[in-house]
């Protein structure tokens, strides 16, 4: 099944007792046993599952060729639960450039809990070997990473792993499984902060894990949402799946759009450097080619030459873009990044994140046109 025809079917099915197209929202938080304390509608309390929660897991599942998923109710949560799933004194090998929500969990939190670990270029596949130790359970790839779009081969990952014996686990959520299957390539989880582009719309907020294998350790992430009260509402679950027969055309179109406004920002005299794996000149666009498909997502960033000043200057002046965090809805946001991310941010403070959303590329090139030339 081709995944365009897969995004509008996974998880839904026609509604046996009304025949409804579109799935029900199933508010209840307690379900009813039957005479011998079974529970025939296979649910038992809202913590635990709930049928719009369990349509979306199949449905995520489905589209990045996993056998089981864990929703939650942010990305952060997601993450949480698959650092929770370690045991204290295990070590955790993590991408330099870590989205900041991540690496403030594994540092801050989790350091206190007795987990450790190291932030390592995951390019350099020798310092990833060389970082390995005996108590290693754990690499955590981003990849494009935030915000930088910097890459790391997946596949030479997963096998550097797999000798360490560790797990490899993909934050997904720039790619989406449209462009990028990390299972599929040798990880063994897949994160998501659904909010992104799942959601679509920046109107809902959400996470998943995705497994290629429902062992003993996604055993342990289950645990995680159930027990750490880490749920998604029905509603927030019901909007996530209504979004995803969508995904596969607004991330096509989206990385087209950020295409052509790299290639823009690439030549304008006042750039210093243009983050995107779908510019020739990026370092990672030739394993980008091989390892992401149909394009090259629809995050980018910039670095002004004139440093700060003009990047919250280019920032103040646009028109279309809107000043936000977040990023995969409909609607173009920019972002001063090392502002929101704090004094101990690693982003170069001339840098701006583009989030290209489904205006004509031609109006968004423009808008920051006359913002770079004001």
């Amino acid at each position: 099944m081709r995944f365009e025809t897969l995004a509008v079917h996974a998880g839904r099915e026609v509604e046996p007792a009304t025949r409804a197209v579109t799935p029900s929202i199933t508010l209840s938080t307690t379900f009813e046993r039957a005479e011998d304390g079974s529970f025939p509608g296979g649910h038992i309390y809202a913590r635990n599952s709930n049928p719009n929660r369990d349509a979306l897991e199949r449905a995520l599942a489905s589209l990045e060729g996993g056998v089981a998923a864990a929703a939650f109710a942010s990305g952060n949560a997601a993450a949480s639960a698959v650092l929770q799933a370690l045991d204290p004194g295990d070590h955790v090998i993590a991408s330099r450039e870590t989205y900041y929500g991540t690496r403030a969990v594994l540092t801050g939190a989790f350091r206190r809990w007795g987990l450790q670990s190291d932030f390592v270029d995951l390019s350099d596949l020798e310092a990833l070997a060389a970082a390995l130790r005996p108590n290693t359970r754990l690499i955590w790839v981003e990849t494009p990473s935030n915000p930088r779009l910097r890459l790391a081969d997946i596949a030479a990952v997963a096998q550097i792993a797999r000798a360490g014996g560790a797990r490899t686990v993909c934050d997904n959520t720039f790619a989406t499984p449209v462009l990028q299957r990390p299972l599929a390539l040798g990880a063994d989880l897949v994160v998501h902060s659904t909010t992104k582009y799942i959601g679509g719309h920046s109107d809902v907020l959400g996470g998943c894990v995705v497994a290629r294998a429902d062992d003993e350790f996604m055993q342990r992430v289950r645990a995680y949402q159930v027990f750490g009260g880490a749920a998604p509402s029905p509603f927030d679950c019901w909007l996530l799946l209504r979004s995803l027969p969508t995904l596969p055309h607004r991330v096509r179109a989206q990385s087209e759009g950020a295409l052509q406004v790299a290639a823009f920002l690439a030549a304008h005299p006042q750039v210093a450097c243009v983050h995107y794996p779908g510019l020739p000149a990026h370092p990672g666009h030739e394993l980008a080619r091989r390892q992401m498909r149909g394009g090259y997502g629809g995050m980018l960033s910039f670095e002004l030459k004139a440093g700060e000043r003009a990047a919250l200057a280019v920032a103040a002046r646009v028109r279309l873009f809107t000043r936000a965090t977040s990023l995969g809805g409909v609607e173009s946001l920019i972002e001063h990044r090392a502002s929101v991310e704090g004094p101990h941010t690693t982003t170069p403070r001339s840098l701006l994140r583009l989030s290209i959303g489904l205006e004509h590329p031609d109006d968004l090139i423009a808008d920051l046109a006359q913002a770079l030339d004001g």
